[in-house]
This record gives structure tokens, C-alpha cells and sequence, in this order.
């Protein structure tokens, strides 16, 4: 296929795949399950990172979860006792286990003390790759971060396409006229947000002539991103919708 046509092809499927339908079966069915921001926020960060595995074991687990937190993160966040840390024991997703869950409400809770948003955490630095570093950075910076941990939230510093994490920024970047993706943080720009790079949509793009790196990992990530700027400068990874579509119906 040449330039034009891939334009084409993009766009219809862009147009064919974020809709209202695409949210039940997806992660991101658990943060539409709240209204307020930081609701949307923690439970939209815990469904990005937990997104591995099949999509109906990921939901479940997510909704698990949210239930352990009386379906109201933030306020468990800021004002759990010892006794409601007590529900989340013996919570285990794949390797992301209790020890996992317990540091990241410690992070949240010392967050959200000094800070109304979770954007702020991924807004120092001036290119995507540098936020987020500062963002992983941030995140283990507190004296009890178990080493176990770290590998749940992935750094480009280490070579990662940081797909779970970059979902997590379109999801809470991206202005969505069709109201998939919440928009809800406006001081980083959609235009600077990476792809998210799964099997699916690795595929697609290779199928496509737009990820050539072998590896995929930061620089794959960067070099999909950069081709498809070509075709939308301002929104790019709104066509991740397209290959993921494309890749999940089996249709490239």
C-alpha cells in the first residue's frame, strides 16, 4: 500500500473503532465505571498497569480490585487504616501480587496529599522520553520501594516501549470527540504521546510499512509514533485504535 492508502485505511478504521462499543470489552471500561477525576485517575493507572493477559481476565481482576477499595479509590488512597490494607492481602494479578498493591496505595496516598492530579507526576521534562523517566523516577523515590515493584512500571531508561504506560497517557490525554479516551489532562500535549505497541498492533504496523526496528522497544515505539505524525501530527496515537482493531479482528 502506498502513503495515501494507509492515510485511507487508518482513518476509516479510526473512525470504525473508537466508539461508545469499543469501551465494555476493553481496560478501559474501569475508569468509565467513575465520574470524579481522581477516581478516574487511580483506577485508570491500576487497569493501564494490570493490562496483560487476556482482556476479559484483566477486567475481572481490575473490578476485583476496585471492590477491595469500596469502589471509591481516591478516598481509600487518602484515608485507609491498616485494618482496609487488610482487604487487599492476597490480591495477585500474573506477578503483580499484594507486596506490589501495597506500595502502590503508600505512593498514591503520599501523592495525592500534595498534589490534586496524578498529570503533574508525568509533566517534568521536555520530551515524552524524559517524562516518563521522571514519572518512574518519581515513583520509586520513596525510602521503602521494594525492588520487586519496579518492574511493573516500565522506563524507557531501561529500553521499554512502555506500552501499559503510554496507554495509561492516551487514555487520560487525548481529547476523544466519541468518548473512549477522557481527555482529562490538557497540559500535556497529544501530540507529543508515544503509541502503545502490543502483539496486535506490531503486526499491523510491520504489515503497513510503519515500524521497521526489529526490537520493540523505545525506539520502535518512537519510530511507529514519528510515521504516524505523518498522517496526523496533532493526534497521533489516535491510530492506535486502527491497528489494534485491525490486529485483534485479525484483518492484517
Amino acid at each position: 500500500m502506498n502513503h495515501a492508502q494507509v492515510r485511507v485505511l487508518l482513518e476509516d478504521q479510526y473512525r470504525r473503532y473508537d466508539q461508545p462499543v469499543f469501551i465494555a470489552p476493553d481496560p478501559i471500561s474501569i475508569p468509565h465505571q467513575f465520574s470524579a477525576r481522581a477516581d478516574v485517575e487511580i483506577s485508570g493507572l491500576f487497569a493501564a498497569l494490570l493490562a496483560w493477559g487476556r482482556r476479559p481476565t484483566i477486567i475481572s481482576k481490575c473490578r476485583e480490585l476496585m471492590r477491595r477499595m469500596d469502589d471509591a479509590p481516591h478516598q481509600f488512597v487518602l484515608d485507609h487504616s491498616d485494618d482496609d490494607l487488610k482487604k487487599l492481602l492476597g490480591f495477585c494479578h500474573r506477578t503483580f501480587c499484594d507486596t506490589d498493591l501495597l506500595y502502590f496505595v503508600h505512593w498514591l496516598r503520599w501523592y495525592y496529599r500534595q498534589h490534586a492530579t496524578l498529570e503533574d507526576a508525568f509533566l517534568q521534562g521536555s520530551t515524552q522520553k524524559e517524562r516518563l523517566e521522571n514519572f518512574h523516577a518519581l515513583f520509586f523515590s520513596l525510602e521503602d520501594a521494594p525492588q520487586r515493584t519496579r518492574k511493573h512500571v516500565a522506563t524507557p531508561a531501561r529500553g521499554s516501549a512502555c506500552k501499559r504506560v503510554n496507554m495509561y497517557l492516551r487514555w487520560m490525554v487525548r481529547p476523544d470527540e466519541y468518548g473512549v479516551d477522557f481527555g482529562l489532562w490538557t497540559r500535556l500535549p497529544a501530540a507529543d504521546l508515544i503509541c502503545p505497541i502490543d502483539v496486535h498492533v506490531e503486526r499491523v504496523a510491520r504489515s503497513l510499512g510503519l515500524l521497521q526496528r526489529q526490537q520493540v522497544d523505545w525506539l520502535a515505539a518512537e519510530e511507529l509514533t514519528a510515521n504516524l505524525r505523518q498522517f496526523d501530527a496533532q493526534d497521533p496515537v489516535k491510530y492506535d485504535f486502527a491497528l489494534f482493531g485491525l490486529g485483534v479482528a485479525g484483518e492484517r
